[in-house]
């Protein structure tokens, strides 16, 4: 598996993350939409930490720095 996320993508993607996971305990987001929220911000969390998105490899992606 190769790492396709750079830094900022993880940082913002965790930072999404912790704000789901606040409203939802905040109680601000409930029923359906806070249990689908908070299965995306498991996802931005697993992805944050293996740096890699495998929504990226269809489209090219790669927000990682580039090895020249």
């Amino acid at each position: 598996m190769k790492k396709n996320m750079g830094s900022t993508d993880k940082t913002i993607r965790l930072l999404a993350a912790l704000v789901i996971v606040i409203l939802a305990f905040a109680k601000v987001i409930t029923g359906v939409w806070a249990v689908v929220l908070l299965v995306l911000a498991a996802v931005f969390v697993i992805t944050s930490l293996v740096s890699f998105c495998p929504l990226y490899l269809p489209f090219g992606m790669n927000t990682g720095k580039k090895k020249e």
